[in-house]
């Protein structure tokens, strides 16, 4: 059976943002959204080239051929958007997140990359059709915190792929098979990020009218403080339908009057540069439009070898990160390099036994140090009082460079107070040495990047963040009990 697709595109700036760096489109065979990055230009410029790459794929299709159209139209994208920065190196750090679908009037051919998102509503059911390529994300996977911590987590728009011109990003690539009365959203953080997938499919299933629901989702959004660009397509699977068929497609936001520079090949070098201004293409007209004088459909055949996908239909994530040892770092849609951004990040940790400033992020993704040590102190962890080793161990998160130097003062008066109490009692002062072990009844806890895990002396943390006590045992800390801080 065949069915069609009635659709609704909405993208706005939001309540806090200057401007909108989404883009979207809509049309009787597509749906897609692209959440932009990288300043107050080159976001609006990543997320227009991926969709007006990607909208050349759109049009009847079969399934089989969704996943190379797709792949072929995103890999475009992004060799336009590496020229792009090739030439002008100022947009270097740009990029955007694609989640999109083709319809081939029974089914769903999907491209996702990024943590924008697809859901299905099915019988009342909201099924997530994506999955974000998020550090907090692998974090839920691994199952280090809970969907819970993940919701609220400080780093929750760290993204781990994006489209940003650097080859081994592969997308996701799947296949969805549709039900008459199924409800498809696509959506950019803006909504997903700030509304809680409950209040999501809460409005969508008690909101039969598209118009009503699309008002309904986007005024949930601004509720929730509207901090960031949202972009929400929906549309019902319906009977086959020749007038909704015959819909032109629509694009909303940046991408509907975004101007892409021309690029022209240097005669000599063969590096693509912007072409001088007077042979740069009209911008096109503003406000919310249907699609008019696209370009000619794709020729699948002509691009097979060049652009057909390189592995399974989801590609793998962790062969990306190793092979570009970086991460893409995401702020509520304002974009920044994950090196750039982790130089103003800084925390408090164990190094080599003795206390350190670390710049960047606690934590690893795939072997991958995601902080350094920025300067390194003298005092020994083993002389603080086992809250405070614990707490060192676990990372403490500070605001700066100024707020870790004060940190470490204090946690060096902590320690000159037990070398003089021990002193005082006769005991033993514990000295450096390489081979020191950890005193007993202070465990290391694996550090879950971003928390401060309130652990005392006598507790360990769980992979999910909570705390449990562990049985005592003979070589127990002194610490008479739990929360005795100060104790040495």
């Amino acid at each position: 059976m065949t069915f069609s697709l009635d659709f609704r595109a909405h993208s706005e700036v939001g309540l806090v943002r200057r401007n909108n760096q989404d883009s979207g489109y809509a049309s009787p065979s597509m749906l897609v959204v692209a959440d932009g990055m990288g300043g107050a230009a080159a976001g609006d410029l990543a997320s227009t080239v991926a969709i007006r790459e990607i909208l050349k794929a759109d049009g009847p299709h079969s399934i089989e051929d969704t996943d190379e159209l797709l792949a072929g139209a995103l890999s475009r994208a992004n060799h336009t958007l590496a020229d792009l920065v090739q030439a002008d190196p100022a947009l270097d750090g740009m990029g955007t997140t694609v989640c999109g679908a083709l319809f081939t009037g029974a089914e769903l051919g999907m491209l996702h990359i990024g943590d924008s998102r697809a859901y299905l509503l099915r019988g009342g059911v909201l099924h997530r059709l994506t999955h974000d390529h998020s550090w907090v994300q692998s974090l839920v996977d691994e199952g280090k915190i809970s969907l819970t911590e993940a919701a609220v987590h400080p780093h929750r728009s760290l993204l781990l792929k994006v489209l940003n011109g650097q080859p081994n990003h592969e997308p996701d690539l799947d296949r969805v098979d549709l039900m008459l009365d199924d409800r498809l959203l696509f959506c950019s953080d803006g909504l997903c990020g700030f509304v809680p997938d409950t209040t999501i499919r809460q409005i969508i299933v008690e909101t039969p009218d598209l118009d009503e629901a699309m008002a309904k989702l986007v005024a949930a959004a601004h509720r929730a403080g509207g901090a960031d660009n949202i972009t929400v397509l929906l549309a019902d699977v319906v009977p086959h339908d020749a007038a909704l068929d015959a819909r032109e497609g629509v694009i909303v936001g940046a991408a509907i009057d975004g101007e892409i520079p021309e690029l022209v090949e240097h005669t000599l070098t063969g590096i693509p540069v912007l072409a001088p201004e007077d042979i740069r293409p009209e911008p096109q007209a503003t406000g919310e439009r249907a699609l008019e004088d696209a370009e000619a459909p794709l020729l699948l055949d002509a691009e097979k070898s060049r652009y057909a996908p390189k592995g399974g239909r989801r590609g793998p994530l962790l062969t990306a990160l190793v092979l570009t040892a970086a991460i893409a770092l995401v702020l509520g849609g304002g974009g920044y390099g994950a090196w750039r951004y982790s130089r103003t990040q800084f925390f408090v940790g164990e190094q080599d036994e003795q206390v350190a400033i670390f710049r960047g992020l606690p934590g690893s993704v795939l072997g991958l140090q995601l902080g350094e040590v920025a300067e390194q102190s003298d005092v020994f962890v083993d002389d603080l009082p086992p809250y405070f080793q614990q707490k060192v161990r676990t990372t403490i998160p500070v605001a700066g460079l100024d707020a870790a130097h004060t940190t470490v003062t204090q946690l060096r008066t902590r320690a000159d107070a037990c070398i003089a109490k021990r002193k005082a009692s006769g005991g033993k002062t514990p000295t450096p040495a390489a081979s020191r072990p950890a005193p007993a009844g202070s465990p290391t806890v694996a550090a879950t990047p971003g928390q401060t895990p309130l652990v005392g002396p006598s507790s360990s943390a769980s992979p999910g963040g909570a705390v449990t006590t562990p049985t005592p045992s003979s070589s127990a800390s002194t610490t008479s009990e739990p929360g005795a801080m100060e104790e040495c």
